[in-house]
């Protein structure tokens, strides 16, 4: 796929112009545009760019209705709310320059530059660096370079300071294996470590023991949804460990130490409790940096058995990283004893929440034969609890 059509004045004008998307008239508009004379093949592209805008929306709120993007490069791109928080962490190590070696559609830059910080962006991709370029285009404290960033003498580029994202999709397939990525996590690395302050992105599902020693790793949400992790270098990470942060769905944003020097050191293991009046569920970045132990050594509060990461306890818990449900009645996982008990409450809706069970969500709903002229809602918990059985915990968001 090439942007070099789309990226002209009759092509980005043609963009503009188009309604907000709806697949429902994709076709219909398609002829239309044809008949008024634009060629096919970017009639396909400002519908395909308008398509993507629409997804993008969720990370990059207005500015995707100017920005041009690629599937794969929208998928890894990194959130603006997020990425100020990156920006946020060079500035305090006094960082002005910042490398943003395999920039992709130009995302971080973005959120570098709108804190203050000089860039130079970097990209091999050809469509990727065109859409980049396009992107960055507002920010004039950011350069493009349209290279392999290891053939670019970096050093002459006189920066303090680097941001690497390995391409870790191919052809919209994940690349699981840090060793496929481009550039692997061991090059990441070993380039990182020639700049005083550094930060790698990774997926949030990366093995400790693929972790540097002397990294702080920090793993992020953004509105309670588990969107990556950083390797932070250098300055930037004063201390190893593992670091949990929850960015707000509109702002704020709350960070939590897993309590480790070391961030290769597996997750502490807490000993489950009887269930108690409150079930807590911690956000995914607490789970993912293996924080549970200290969270609960805070809080007072336990497991509902092994591995399990449903907690309990008897009162009700402010924290941004802890979502409170009361516990009405606890069940066997079957669909009969929880259907009487949902009639009997009043309830007609049921959110479904689960782990460790194989228990199917939608599947189990339809079993329930829930009434919808029943007004009440309520929470659904599957999963073990000490006893070693399975149940259903019926509860309600505090």
């Amino acid at each position: 796929m090439s942007l070099s059509e789309l990226l002209t004045v009759d092509g980005l004008e043609l963009l503009d112009s188009l309604p907000p998307y709806n697949p429902a008239n994709v076709m219909a508009l398609s002829e239309q545009l044809q008949r008024e004379g634009y060629a096919p093949g970017l009639v396909a592209e400002a519908l395909t760019q308008s398509r993507l805008r629409e997804r993008a929306a969720d990370k990059f709120g207005p500015f995707a209705q100017r920005m041009v993007f690629t599937k794969d490069g929208l998928e890894q791109a990194t959130r603006l709310s997020v990425g100020a928080f990156h920006a946020q962490r060079f500035l305090e190590t006094g960082a002005t320059h910042v490398i943003d070696f395999g920039a992709g559609l130009g995302a971080d830059s973005m959120a570098f530059a709108g804190l203050g910080l000089r860039v130079t962006a970097i990209e091999m991709d050809d469509v990727a660096a065109a859409a980049a370029t396009h992107n960055l285009r507002p920010f004039p404290e950011v350069e493009v370079i349209h290279a392999d960033g290891f053939s670019v003498d970096l050093a002459a580029l006189d920066a303090d300071a680097i941001w690497i994202d390995p391409a870790r999709r191919l052809n919209g397939r994940r690349l699981k294996n840090p060793a496929d990525w481009m550039p692997s996590l061991h090059d990441a690395v070993a380039l990182a470590r020639h700049f005083p302050a550094a930060g790698i992105k990774v997926g949030p599902g990366i093995d400790y023991a693929q972790l540097p020693e002397d990294a702080l790793v920090e793993w992020i949400s953004a509105g309670g949804d588990l969107v990556e992790a950083v390797i932070w270098l250098g300055s930037c990470a004063p201390e190893p460990g593992r670091h949990a942060l929850a960015v707000g769905a509109t702002s704020g944003a709350a960070r939590w130490d897993s309590g480790v020097s070391d961030p290769r050191l597996p997750a502490t293991q807490v000993i489950p409790d009887a269930l108690g009046l409150v079930i807590y569920e911690p956000d995914p970045a607490i789970i993912r940096s293996g924080s549970i132990a200290t969270l609960c050594e805070k809080y007072g509060i336990s497991p509902v058995a092994d591995g399990i990461a449903y907690l309990t306890g008897n009162e009700i818990i402010d924290s941004p990283f802890l979502t409170n449900f009361t516990v009405a009645t606890t069940l066997p996982l079957e669909p009969k004893p929880i259907r009487r008990a949902l009639r009997e409450l009043g309830v007609g809706r049921v959110e479904i929440k689960k782990r460790g069970t194989d228990l199917d969500p939608e599947k189990f709903r339809k079993k329930l034969k829930l009434d919808p002229k029943l007004p009440g809602e309520m929470t659904l918990i599957a999963t073990p609890t000490i006893s070693g059985k399975h149940r259903a915990i019926l509860c309600e968001r505090a």
